[in-house]
């Protein structure tokens, strides 16, 4: 049985870890957000005094919650796939499927949505954009950087995936 290269155990160890670790520190940012959201519950509800900022909170601190937790879901293989036939090919197919996906759809569509990201990001830096929606106004231009952000984080945790899935193809089981 071939054994896979020790620097490359390495990347994904070092990957890995990464991305356990990034999403592990996001998820903190649901404290924030249930902490935001019972403040403008209790003051709504219980002294008939709601607050004008409780709705851009919660957009924008949720929106990064679940962008920026991507890459650890990638890690712990919890996106959507049609398992129907995936889960009875073997491990070799499945390896093939997955980094021919991950070329061909995966990176491409991701390096796309961080140059628009990107792009959408620095404008919205550059002229300071706030909130037309809220009289409280808030600073849109860190939020629109979670795109970029979770672009990258995907690409980083994509990148020991098509390992992983180039070393089931070529020898038929993962690691």
């Amino acid at each position: 049985m071939q054994e896979p290269p020790e620097g490359m155990l390495k990347a994904i160890k070092v990957i890995d870890t990464f991305s356990e670790w990034s999403g592990k520190a996001f998820a903190w940012m649901i404290v924030p957000l249930v902490l935001a959201l019972t403040y403008e519950v209790v003051a709504r509800y219980g002294f008939d005094a709601p607050t004008i900022w409780a709705y851009d909170v919660s957009y924008m601190v949720y929106g990064g919650h679940f962008m920026l937790g991507a890459g650890y879901t990638l890690l712990k293989k919890g996106h959507i796939r049609t398992d129907f036939f995936y889960e009875a090919w073997p491990a070799r197919r499945q390896g093939w499927v997955d980094a021919v996906s991950y070329l061909v759809f995966f990176f491409p569509g991701l390096i796309f949505f961080f140059f628009a990201g990107w792009d959408a990001a620095w404008h919205s830096w550059q002229m300071r954009e706030a909130s037309e929606v809220s009289a409280w106004r808030p600073a849109l231009y860190p939020f629109k950087f979670v795109m970029p952000v979770t672009a990258v984080l995907l690409l980083i945790q994509g990148t020991s995936e098509f390992i992983k899935s180039v070393w089931a193809a070529k020898t038929g089981r993962w690691l």
